[in-house]
């Protein structure tokens, strides 16, 4: 089906919609702004559609509560009274929480977020946020004023909510496409410094952070030292959502915090296995463009169990010992994006928002170039050479010179990031250029991510390790304990080849109909996604050979409706 696809799947040129995930494990929030002309679209998600499992993200997105309660605290939050809320409209929708802008009779503007049903679990989520937004502050990062929150449900308005400060200044993500060389570089550096002023904060452990008072006495914590003051703040339970995701929320297992790196790193992997144990059972993958690479068989949980176990052999291996500043604690920005960022028309960054999730992690596991700045995979990236344009941009079609001045962003961007890094937060620097840096870190990810079906990325790392594993430990005395016979081994990697090219092929099929993630479109465009997708999926049925084929096309479209219980 994956070749027949390609086959169906024209050219399009890069999109730069900015979509919210919505999956809970893989969410990432956008902002996305819009007026609400009725009471009742309050509840309900309104910024877009998704063109399979709909009604599903819907409910995950829907959140009834007293409107007129939830003013009514807003108010008393800034000293005033419900009577003075003289607007109360949504703001934002993103993939964590819905936002409300209030405008008071004094012209006064601030915010009321509240998270979405989904969003587990939702007492530490609320209250390390808060508490992390508070430190944070008093440490002088540009972050929101917290006036009032509630960590639970039971209240007058029926939600957890948080009232906070309304930002000023522009969203980033409205010109990040627009920014001269001179800005980028300059908006890049405040970033990299703000970074900075993050990484010298210091902690007794790895967690989230919370208020002591928030934590229940059932809830382990360690206290973070304040000279001269009353302690305020502890490290408490890790919020990471691949920790809690779907029936994990109710396992009891270690989340922190966490006294040593090495708990950090187990820690997520002892946690699947608990939940393989009690609920595993076999599974096709989730992403149904990889079934056919195992001929549209169920994966055995079991092997993935075994996968986990030999991650756990090598853990402790991991731990770069020869650098041990890299082992303390460290904190950052949990999705540092455009649209989370708020900056002033001199560049400065005004805000910094959506800090939900936020977790505090060894420095050799935090660091990295985020995702909005990074373009590996790019030679020329990857060995730092200064970008520019090709000398025959000038001749160039006008299609091939968006592509270069788009290539040319994305070197920039990389490259001052890294220089900047280097000059500027030298111990994030030398996180980074550890040996092996990135396969550490994909390690410790995979063997943490909910299982769905995928027994091939978490082994194809071990493997990976095992092939280099005397330059990984710098000791040839040290054999490694973790081995796979050549034929497992070739297999292996074929299947993740394969899955790859499973991964990029739905990927252009979803950039071929303008769809993002799990299928998410903008509402006006929904119509024209969906006759889009019905063609994409009548060419797949034409280019079939065989019935067979057309019944397997049809059990399995990539966009149709499917129940996604089975791997929460």
């Amino acid at each position: 089906m994956a070749k027949r696809l390609l086959g169906a799947t024209p050219h399009i040129l890069y999109s730069r919609t900015i979509i919210p995930h919505t999956r809970p494990i893989l969410a990432r929030p956008v902002s996305t702004f819009q007026k609400t002309p009725e009471p009742c679209d309050l509840f309900e998600y309104t910024s877009g559609r998704w063109i399979y499992n709909d009604n599903l993200r819907q409910r995950e997105r829907r959140r009834a509560f007293n409107i007129s309660e939830l003013k009514r605290l807003a108010a008393l939050a800034v000293q005033q009274k419900e009577a003075d809320v003289i607007e109360f409209k949504k703001l934002a929708e993103g993939g964590f929480n819905r936002s409300f802008l209030i405008t008071m009779r004094d012209g006064y503007q601030f915010v009321a977020r509240i998270p979405y049903p989904a969003n587990e679990p939702k007492f530490l989520i609320v209250a390390s946020e808060v508490a992390t937004l508070d430190f944070l502050r008093a440490h002088g990062i540009p972050v929101p004023k917290v006036f009032d929150y509630s960590a639970v449900a039971d209240n007058s308005a029926g939600t957890e909510y948080i009232f906070m400060e309304y930002i000023q200044g522009k969203n980033l993500g409205d010109v990040w496409y627009t920014l001269s060389e001179r800005e980028r570089r300059e908006l890049v550096a405040r970033i990299v410094q703000l970074e900075s002023r993050l990484f010298s904060l210091r902690f007794p452990a790895s967690g989230s952070l919370y208020y002591c008072n928030d934590l229940p006495d059932n809830y382990s914590r360690v206290i973070v030292p304040s000279p001269g003051k009353t302690d305020r703040f502890c490290i408490g339970p890790d919020t990471s959502l691949r920790l809690w995701y779907g029936e994990r929320l109710h396992l009891s297992v270690e989340r922190g915090p966490y006294r040593d790196p090495l708990a950090v790193l187990t820690a997520g992997a002892k946690k699947e296995i608990a939940y393989l144990e009690k609920f595993g059972r076999p599974l096709q993958p989730l992403q149904r463009l990889r079934r056919e690479v195992y001929n549209y068989q169920p994966q055995s949980h079991l092997e993935h169990a075994v996968a986990l176990e030999k991650y756990l052999q090598i853990a402790p291996y991991l731990i770069p010992y020869d650098c041990p500043a890299l082992h303390r604690p460290a904190i950052r920005h949990p999705d540092l994006q455009p649209n989370g960022i708020f900056i002033t028309d001199d560049l400065d960054v005004s805000g910094l928002i959506d800090w939900q999730h936020s977790t505090i992690l060894p420095l050799f596991l935090q660091c990295g170039i985020p995702e909005s700045l990074q373009n590996y995979g790019d030679e020329i990236s990857e060995s730092l050479q200064f970008p520019a344009l090709p000398n025959n941009f000038d001749e160039l079609e006008e299609i091939e010179q968006f592509q270069q001045t788009e290539l040319l962003r994305r070197r920039q961007l990389h490259y001052f990031y890294v220089k900047l890094t280097a000059e500027r937060n030298p111990e994030h620097y030398e996180a980074l250029t550890l040996h092996f840096s990135t396969l550490r870190q994909r390690l410790f990810h995979h063997a943490s991510d909910p299982w769905e079906g995928d027994n091939m990325t978490l082994k194809a790392d071990l493997i990976t390790l095992s092939r280099k594993w005397t330059d990984l430990t710098r000791d040839a005395r040290t054999p490694c304990p973790i081995s796979f016979p050549d034929d497992e081994l070739t297999e292996c990697l074929r299947l993740e080849r394969a899955q790859s090219e499973a991964d990029e092929q739905f990927q252009a099929c979803q950039e071929a109909i303008g769809v993002g993630h799990e299928g998410w479109v903008p509402l006006a465009n929904y119509d024209e996604a969906k006759r889009s997708e019905r063609k994409l999926k009548a060419d797949a049925l034409d280019a079939a050979e065989t019935e067979e084929e057309k019944t397997i096309i049809q059990e399995n479209w990539i966009f149709d409706d499917f129940c996604e219980e089975e791997y929460m």
